[in-house]
């Protein structure tokens, strides 16, 4: 019994075996009758993509300027309203003008006071000139009355000086608008006293439009930018600037970068971007939060691959399938730096001309043959095989 046992499992693993092998084989003639699996591809090719950077900034008035009084006295009048656009040299308010008045009147005495002292003394030396010459007088005489006309004529030009100075404070008494723009509220009323010498300005005017805005970048990464420019490869981009406001909302008009700072902020480390703005209809304020969007620099060598296209291996480095000749598939490790829309921007590990696949890649293996096709390729319908065509008449016939 034992021995017939034997021959039995033995004669079942035989038929197991046959039945195993002609299950491969089957799988295989379906492989081959069923051909190599379609993926669609594209060809890359090197072009210039630009470095996009979002950073943050603050804005600031284009311009603004403290209205501070420049003589002492009492505000009688105020011609603004606090909130409006005043202009350039507009009127804002009136310091009483009654001393300075005052002092203008006076300095205008003196000098017509010294212009007379002047003419006695200019006839007097006129008259001792020819006397002297004959010497009816004594010389000494004559230069004492050409030294006092002298000094007439000196305290003339001091008097007009002091007039044009009590001029000048009186002209200070009415306070102009210093720039065109913004003004704000006022810090001083009428009926209240100022002086020259106060810390605390009447009023702020700030100029909005055209707007600043500061960008702070970390100097780390402008540090990388300018290596990455010196070593070749990439090139300074336009100085164009797109905002997002603190709603999230892009803000329509372009700005420009003005200028970079030289010194690195020692307490953030960053230094700081300045741009300019249009801002017509006054939506930007000072001190908004604002995200500015702009690009740094130009990638000239670099590739746009579909996302869909990169995947990663088990280490974490981004991948691509090409097919190759004979259309034989590899994989190949490519450097990806950042996302540009659909696509990521390759750096390395390409050559122009490579097709990469960006659909069919689930069970792709290197060396496997494809019949590769332009991506988004339809789909061809493909003939129903010898055993779908009987499955179909068996099941045709059940239901007959």
């Amino acid at each position: 019994m034992p021995l017939i046992d034997a021959r039995k499992l033995a004669v079942l693993a035989a038929l197991a075996l046959t039945a195993c092998g002609d299950g491969a084989e089957q799988a295989n003639k379906k492989e081959q009758r069923r051909g190599p699996a379609q993926v669609g591809y594209v060809v890359v090719q090197q072009t210039r993509v630009p470095l996009v950077t979002e950073l943050a900034g603050r804005t600031f008035a284009y311009r603004s300027s403290e209205v501070r009084p420049q003589v002492s006295g009492v505000i009688q009048k105020m011609f603004f309203n606090e909130g409006t656009v005043v202009r350039r040299g507009q009127p804002l308010y009136q310091i009483d003008p009654s001393l300075y008045r005052a002092a203008v009147n006076e300095a205008r005495a003196n000098v017509a006071s010294a212009q007379a002292t002047a003419q006695a003394a200019r006839v007097r030396a006129d008259r001792l000139r020819p006397l002297a010459e004959i010497e009816a007088v004594s010389k000494q005489d004559y230069t004492d009355a050409v030294a006092t006309q002298r000094q007439a004529e000196a305290s003339i030009a001091q008097g007009r000086a002091q007039l044009e100075t009590a001029r000048t404070n009186l002209r200070f008494a009415t306070v102009p608008a210093p720039i065109t723009g913004r003004i704000g509220r006022t810090l001083f009323t009428v009926g209240a006293l100022v002086t020259a010498s106060q810390t605390e300005p009447l009023t702020t005017i700030q100029q909005l439009d055209p707007i600043y805005v500061d960008i702070q970048q970390s100097a780390a990464a402008l540090l990388n930018l300018r290596r990455r420019m010196a070593a070749g490869g990439v090139l300074p981009a336009s100085a164009s600037v797109r905002l997002k406001l603190e709603d999230g909302s892009d803000y329509g008009q372009t700005g420009t970068v003005e200028f970079a700072e030289v010194v690195v902020d020692q307490q953030t480390g960053t230094v700081t971007l300045r741009a300019r703005f249009p801002n017509p209809g006054g939506l930007l304020l000072p001190g908004m939060f604002v995200r500015a969007v702009f690009a740094q620099a130009i990638e000239t060598n670099a590739f746009l691959v579909p996302q869909q296209a990169v995947s990663r291996d088990p280490q974490g480095n981004a991948t691509v399938w090409l097919v190759g000749a004979n259309n034989k598939v590899q994989q190949r490790t490519v450097q990806t730096v950042r996302a540009e829309g659909a696509n990521w921007v390759v750096t390395g590990g390409l050559r122009p001309g490579d097709r990469v696949i960006t659909q069919g890649t689930a069970n792709l293996s290197d060396n496997a043959t494809v019949r590769p096709v332009p991506a988004n390729t339809p789909q061809q319908p493909k003939p129903p095989s010898p055993e779908q065509l009987e499955q179909q008449q068996k099941a045709k016939g059940k239901g007959d």
